[in-house]
């Protein structure tokens, strides 16, 4: 038991000083790759709506 306890401890002294290497973004940098995130969402879904109103009134057509 005394033996887990050692480990687990060792084990989060090191996950702390790996997190101390780790390079956090800024909040500006948060905000940016966010920002440019959602754009790409918005452009790629403004596409596939453009794409699907495209095909279902050419299948409408067909269809007549």
């Amino acid at each position: 038991m005394a033996a887990n306890v050692k480990v687990l401890t060792k084990h989060i002294k090191d996950v702390k000083q790996e997190l101390k290497k780790v390079h956090w973004p800024s909040r500006r940098e948060v905000t940016l790759f966010t920002s440019i995130v959602l754009m790409a969402i918005l452009v790629i879904g403004v596409f596939f709506w453009i794409l699907d109103t495209g095909f279902t009134g050419m299948l409408q057509l067909i269809l007549q």
